[in-house]
């Protein structure tokens, strides 16, 4: 089983308990979900939870309290070690695992929360918990809760609130640690080697099907839990649906072959890479103009992506170089700005340039916080992912030209995995290549 760095969760924890200033925070962990009858889904660990413990298993619930004492603030609710359960799926670190190797200060068994939970709690003036995501605890937590405000009411002292945690974890999370910008480069070196793969490989494949194998089945070999997401590979029109996963359509030499794949790493860090391709190894003419509009536009964006610059900065960089392209070749006409106001593009491009990326593919952060930009800041790391799709399945909107039939079923998005740095943002997918003359064979 793995088992990671104590010395990180425990610099986190102790962030994360002075943000709380005397508040009580209870993090649950994820529960297994059942895929179907007796069968359950492979196991994905609360990213919330896995930032602040470290603990992979499911059912578990941790405590952060800081009006206690040191020696008093880590609480660990886990399931307790069982062997007729371990036999049947696995070893479990239990009560004593949860102290010594995570060092919780108290470790108790799961079944325990709803009689031990109160007097955890007690002495905090205010509560941290997700309403909303964890049902089955939710429900303890309220009457718990309840029963503060009615002592409250009488004695002056107790709860009288529930934050939630995102509030604190979102920007700790934002800000990449130089152990997480090393996962981070790991996992996207592995994804960019599949990409490579898939480049090499393409002339011999003939289904959507055996390229996924291929992707997924490296990011196994390599050592890493498997997919970021769900995998797209989606050739020719394919490529005009965003989210496509079903991956079994034959694959013909005259389209092209959009790749969004990235790998998780065992602990959970990501990956996120796309890469459009030649079938057959050479882009038709409309192919290639499309391709360079794209391209242009997303290494603008990745060149605005600095320290003091915002999303929305780099997403209008990419969105204007997009406009003026399909300007060119008769796809949109009017102002740029016009057409920027109207959101008469959106037929052809139809989502933002990028996300946060980290322990989430689209990792938590605020983009904007009220009226204001969020700020980029050194350790951040997004993707830049601009794209054009053309095809018949959002209008054109009044006033906009139609589509030669020559455009359509043209899907391109390329995306890179980027640090933010003072002046000179780094590409760490760079491995996965995207220049037409290393595409074309």
């Amino acid at each position: 089983m793995f088992k990671p760095e104590n010395k990180v969760f425990e610099e986190r924890r102790e962030i994360f308990l002075n943000k709380l200033n005397g508040k009580a925070a209870i993090i649950p962990g994820a529960r297994l979900v059942k895929h179907h009858a007796d069968c359950e889904y492979p196991f994905r660990q609360d990213s919330n939870f896995w930032y602040l413990t470290g603990f992979d298993e499911p059912d578990a619930i941790a405590l952060f309290l800081s009006h206690k004492p040191k020696g008093e603030r880590f609480i660990m609710f886990v399931a307790p070690k069982d062997v007729i359960s371990e036999v049947w799926h696995g070893f479990r670190w239990g009560l004593e695992g949860a102290e010594k190797e995570f060092n919780a200060d108290k470790a108790h068994s799961i079944n325990e929360l709803k009689d031990l939970l109160p007097s955890y709690i007690n002495g905090s003036d205010e509560l941290v918990f997700s309403i909303g995501k964890h049902p089955s605890v939710e429900k303890i937590i309220l009457e718990i809760f309840s029963q503060q405000l009615e002592n409250r009411s009488r004695l002056g002292i107790g709860g009288n609130s529930i934050k939630s945690p995102e509030i604190f974890l979102n920007e700790m999370r934002l800000i990449k640690s130089e152990f997480e910008i090393k996962r981070m480069r790991e996992a996207i070196q592995i994804s960019a080697e599949a990409h490579e793969l898939v480049r090499e490989s393409i002339s011999s494949k003939k289904n959507e099907r055996q390229i996924q194998g291929l992707l997924e089945g490296f990011f196994l070999e390599k050592g890493a839990r498997g997919p970021a997401y769900n995998s797209i590979v989606a050739s020719g029109d394919n490529a005009c649906i965003l989210h496509y996963t079903s991956n079994n359509s034959p694959l013909k030499k005259e389209d092209l072959l959009l790749v969004d794949a990235g790998c998780s790493l065992i602990d959970y860090y990501n990956g996120d890479i796309t890469r459009t391709i030649p079938i057959g190894g050479k882009f038709s003419n409309e192919q290639k103009v499309i391709y360079e509009i794209v391209l242009s536009a997303q290494k603008n964006a990745i060149k605005s992506a600095v320290k003091g610059s915002n999303s929305s900065l780099v997403h209008n960089v990419a969105l204007t170089i997009l406009i003026e392209g399909l300007k060119e070749i008769g796809l949109l006409s009017g102002s740029t700005e016009e057409i920027i106001e109207n959101q008469s593009y959106k037929h052809l491009y139809m989502h933002r340039t990028g996300h946060w990326l980290g322990l989430d593919v689209h990792d938590v952060g605020a983009y904007r916080m009220g009226d204001y930009e969020v700020p980029l800041q050194n350790g951040m790391i997004l993707t830049v992912e601009p794209g054009i799709y053309i095809s018949d399945r959002i209008p054109v909107p009044e006033g906009q030209p139609p589509i030669d039939e020559k455009w359509k079923g043209i899907g391109i998005r390329i995306e890179d995995d980027v640090l933010v740095k003072d002046e000179n943002p780094e590409v760490l997918s760079i491995a996965a290549l995207k220049e037409i003359s290393d595409l074309e064979f």
